[in-house]
């Protein structure tokens, strides 16, 4: 199926998801859809194949996609919000980036170690991997960094809140970036290296204008190579993804989603 819900509003469109999910389960048949919608490639697709100018970047379901994606490419294309990117340093024992020096413990050091010194990295963070650092647990603020930032706005969507604040990030060129903010239509994915979103408690009382304090989970961190796009944070092993295409060059970006056996495939496509 090639973009069958693309023309129809938002909530016929999530109706028909449904249903489509339903049939698909009642036939026991292998499907491949193609969508350029993330949400429809997530929700559908049992296996999902994220294409970049009509080469694969990775094949997997869509919790390893968001979880370990192989690639800055993969990374920027799942997600909403968009992951946050920013520019960093791997010096010795820490990751020097303009949310402050982050110390290299545990699975980071492991796979990070063997890192050149000084070595330009692009360090990625989810939205929702920030939080209000007054509403952090006592045993998880080990796990993290805090860092002041003033909120120049906050979207309260009841369950959640976003927040965007400006950070002197360090710049951040990679093809990948270019390619999402041009063909998604978004100004900023992040790839200015300025603005970042963080998706927090409901029960946050930040507020516009205000000056505050965000913890932000390391665990959680993506470090990307800058040339290469490759996750360096999976290490050795790796991703179960095909291999990636070329990290430079200009052609439309493209994701796609597919399954073998009884499965439902899913593709995205970032916006034309």
């Amino acid at each position: 199926m090639d973009e069958p819900l693309s023309n129809l509003d938002a909530k016929l469109r999530v109706q028909m998801r449904t249903e489509v999910s339903r049939i698909q389960r009642r036939l026991g048949t292998t499907m491949v859809y193609v969508t350029h919608d993330q949400t429809e490639a997530m929700t559908l697709g049992d296996r999902v194949a994220v294409m970049r100018s009509g080469t694969i970047q990775q094949v997997a379901s869509p919790q390893e996609l968001y979880d370990r994606p192989a690639n800055l490419f993969v990374a920027g294309f799942i997600g909403s919000p968009a992951m946050n990117f920013m520019g960093g340093t791997l010096e010795e024992g820490k990751l020097r980036t303009g949310l402050g020096d982050i110390p290299l413990t545990g699975r980071l050091q492991q796979v990070l170690s063997s890192s050149a010194q000084g070595r330009d990295v692009i360090v990625g963070i989810r939205p929702e991997d920030f939080e209000d650092a007054t509403l952090v647990a006592s045993e998880n603020q080990q796990h993290g960094m805090t860092f002041p930032a003033t909120i120049d706005v906050v979207e309260s969507l009841g369950s959640e809140k976003y927040v965007y604040f400006t950070q002197e990030l360090g710049a951040v060129d990679a093809a990948e970036l270019t390619e999402l903010a041009r063909d998604s239509g978004r100004a900023d994915t992040g790839a200015s290296g300025e603005t970042v979103v963080a998706r927090l408690d409901p029960a946050t009382q930040i507020s516009e204008g205000a000056d505050t304090e965000i913890w932000v989970d390391i665990r959680a961190l993506h470090v990307f190579d800058p040339a290469t796009g490759k996750n360096l944070t999976l290490g050795d092993s790796g991703s179960p993804a095909s291999p990636a295409g070329p990290a430079d060059g200009d052609a439309p970006a493209q994701a796609e989603a597919g399954t073998t056996g009884q499965d439902t495939g899913s593709a995205a496509t970032p916006p034309r």
